[in-house]
């Protein structure tokens, strides 16, 4: 029945010996329209590079919307300054700019003061800077000057504060201000090292209060800075350790799986038995909950949640037992397979770092997406609106409700001269103005996620034609030493289309789901249950949708790069085989998943241990928490152990698929051998005649 569904069985071919050298182009009419597509996206770049100009959004404006430097009003004052720097220490503040007054000043603060009463020299203010005392405290209380402001230097005509007198201006201000005071200059006089530190600070102050956010922050700014070595020789281990475990996984493979099957095992055990004790004891003292101190802590003393807990532990276990049971000779299968796949690693070990080409290029589309971007931003002129505007205050001849209305558009150089003071009328910048640019803005966001994923499809591709050659190699000895030059010359020449046929699919899944999420964010402030159960499934199918089409996809490429067939055809016959043999499938797939997390999980751990012996007790350097360079190089070791893995799960992919075409195709007869390794002919107790 499983032929009749999925296909019949791969014939024998006398002819085939692997990847087929004489092939055709595949799936022309997609690489016709990705070349079309990619020559729009290379006018739309160079139209915003013609026209476009960075300098708009560099300029910078005050809180009205005028740009220092240029605008006739400010046209002698060329920096920015902020009464609140600290308030713009914020992830978001890319998107909605810091909230705290800015003003257009004609040099950054030389000196620094904190404003409590009396005589002040220089209080800056939105009109310029102030000697008179009078009405100080008045005009600080309604905003209109800087209660403080710290010695600065101009970066991009910004007024940032000089980090080099950090100390020695906290001291001198804490110690100058009234008791009641202290705090808040603490909190508005620390200043960061850098603008990186104010992203940390942001994360920390969940945890903590705001000073003790800012002092945390810059010293885990300092701590990686000052640990630069050790992190680097951090790296330098885990890439190296890295590579060594692939190569010698081919023997410790099977030690690895059962060991973890065993642990896994006895970690669910224990987790049954954990949960029904503490099942039991809430059951009993069913009011504990009442001694809460949070949410969690009542969710975690109710008998409800670890009875869910129990029945969770309970079925997993109960499946990873039948699974032992009933599948071990897959297990070994898989493990023979990981043994084979480490095999073919080593003997072609340029794929090992072939990888850094396709991720060198998905930078550079990143970067040419940012700077396309930019300049398509900056498009157009720019469109101000009268504010604030009030009919009872503006009553000149030129500016009064018979000639300005709020939302009026004007004109920047003459609106002042027009509605000048006391009439609190502004013209005020809205947005640089096109009609036309949230198109090519949406046809830049495509080429993003197409660029993205073509030039992933393509590392797959020649990956999977590496691997491939190496399995079809009767003898193994003779795999070609250009193997992975031969492979990526085969591709480009012949399948580019069949790339951006599979790349093309995944780009639209991702569009929807991105769409999905832009809709769930419109609609949250509606708080409909119902419309937030549709969403959460719509995302939810989108995303299995997704990841069932990249297995498809790469399962393509595999079958595209040994036969040289389209997308389509490739796709179909990679389905059919994989159906046709679905348990090996299914124990192959959450076997190396497993094996491989845990491998990551090893060689991070590993390297972390090491980077904190060397920091604890070998290095000299003077850093305040010794877990900082530790977790940043366990952040970087992850992120290592993911790219050297992938071209792993590659090869694995790519044997399994071969070693199922070889059990159809052959029989072990002198006239149609096995092509497989002895390991894997005796898991299935086959051999050659």
């Amino acid at each position: 029945m499983g032929g009749d569904i999925y296909g019949e069985p791969i014939r024998y071919d006398p002819d085939f010996h692997g990847p087929l050298k004489n092939r055709s182009c595949t799936d022309v009419i997609c690489l016709f329209i990705f070349i079309v597509f990619v020559g729009c996206w290379a006018g739309i770049g160079i139209y915003a590079f013609v026209n476009g100009d960075p300098d708009k959004l560099l300029i910078p404006r005050d809180s009205e919307g005028s740009r220092c430097g240029f605008d006739a009003h400010v046209r002698d004052k060329n920096y920015l300054f902020f009464f609140d720097l600290t308030k713009c220490a914020t992830p978001s503040v890319a998107f909605t700019g810091c909230n705290t007054t800015q003003v257009c000043v004609d040099a950054c603060p030389t000196t620094s003061y904190y404003y409590t009463g009396g005589p002040v020299d220089d209080l800056i203010c939105v009109d310029g800077v102030r000697n008179s005392t009078d009405n100080a405290e008045t005009l600080i209380t309604e905003g209109k000057c800087a209660r403080w402001a710290l010695r600065s230097t101009s970066v991009l005509k910004r007024c940032l504060y000089k980090t080099e007198d950090r100390r020695a201006l906290r001291s001198q201000r804490v110690a100058s201000v009234p008791g009641d005071e202290i705090s808040l200059a603490k909190r508005y006089l620390e200043i960061t090292r850098s603008w990186v530190s104010l992203f940390v600070q942001y994360f920390v102050s969940f945890f903590s209060d705001s000073y003790d956010a800012e002092k945390v922050g810059y010293d885990i700014v300092n701590d990686i800075v000052n640990s630069w070595k050790e992190i680097l020789l951090g790296v330098a281990i885990c890439i190296v350790g890295s590579i060594i475990y692939i190569f010698i996984l081919r023997w410790v493979a099977a030690i690895l799986v059962w060991l973890s099957i065993l642990g896994a095992i006895a970690a669910l055990s224990f987790g049954v038995y954990w949960a029904y004790s503490q099942y039991r004891y809430y059951k009993d003292n069913p009011t504990a909950y009442l001694d809460a101190t949070n949410w969690f802590q009542e969710l975690i003393m109710r008998s409800g949640t670890w009875m869910g807990l129990l029945i969770a532990f309970s079925i997993l276990l109960a499946i990873l037992l039948l699974v032992v049971i009933f599948l071990r000779k897959r297990i070994v299968l898989a493990i023979a397979l990981i043994k084979e796949g480490s095999k073919a690693v080593g003997a072609t070990t340029a794929a090992l770092f072939f990888p850094i080409v396709p991720w060198i290029l998905q930078l550079g589309v990143i970067a040419y997406v940012l700077a396309v971007a930019i300049y398509i931003s900056t498009v157009g002129n720019p469109s101000y609106e009268v504010r604030n505007f009030n009919s009872t205050e503006c009553t000149s001849s030129t500016c009064n409700s018979n000639t300005v209305q709020n939302g009026d558009t004007c004109d920047r150089d003459t609106f002042k001269s027009i509605c000048d003071q006391p009439c609190p009328a502004q013209c005020k910048f809205i947005q640089i103005s096109n009609s036309f640019t949230i198109y090519l803005h949406i046809f830049n966001g495509v080429g993003l996620f197409w660029g993205v994923f073509f030039i992933s499809a393509l590392c797959e591709m020649i990956l999977a034609a590496t691997f491939a050659t190496w399995y079809w190699t009767f003898k193994k000895s003779d795999v070609p030493f250009f193997t992975v030059t031969t492979a990526t010359l085969r591709t480009l020449r012949y399948h580019l289309g069949t790339l951006a046929f599979g790349s093309l699919i995944i780009t639209i899944c991702r569009i929807i789901r991105v769409t999905l999420e832009y809709i769930d964010h419109k609609l949250k402030k509606y708080d409909n249950p119902v419309t937030r159960a549709i969403m959460c499934c719509l995302k939810c199918f989108f995303w299995c949708l997704e990841n069932f089409l990249r297995f498809i996809n790469r399962n393509a490429y595999i079958m595209c790069a040994i036969h040289g067939k389209n997308f389509c055809i490739s796709a179909k016959d990679a389905f059919s085989l994989l159906m046709r043999n679905i348990l090996r499938v299914f124990v192959l797939d959450k076997i190396t998943d497993f094996i491989f997390f845990l491998s990551k999980i090893a060689i991070v751990v590993g390297v972390s241990a090491t980077v904190y012996s060397i920091v604890a007790y070998v290095s000299q350097t003077e850093i305040t928490y010794i877990f900082v360079p530790v977790v940043f190089v366990a952040v970087c070791a992850y992120f290592i152990c993911t790219v050297f893995f992938m071209v792993y799960t590659m090869a694995i992919d790519t044997l399994f698929l071969c070693f199922l075409e070889d059990c159809e195709r052959n029989d072990g007869s002198p006239e149609k051998p096995y092509f497989m390794s002895k390991g894997l002919m005796q898991v299935l107790n086959k051999k050659n005649k």
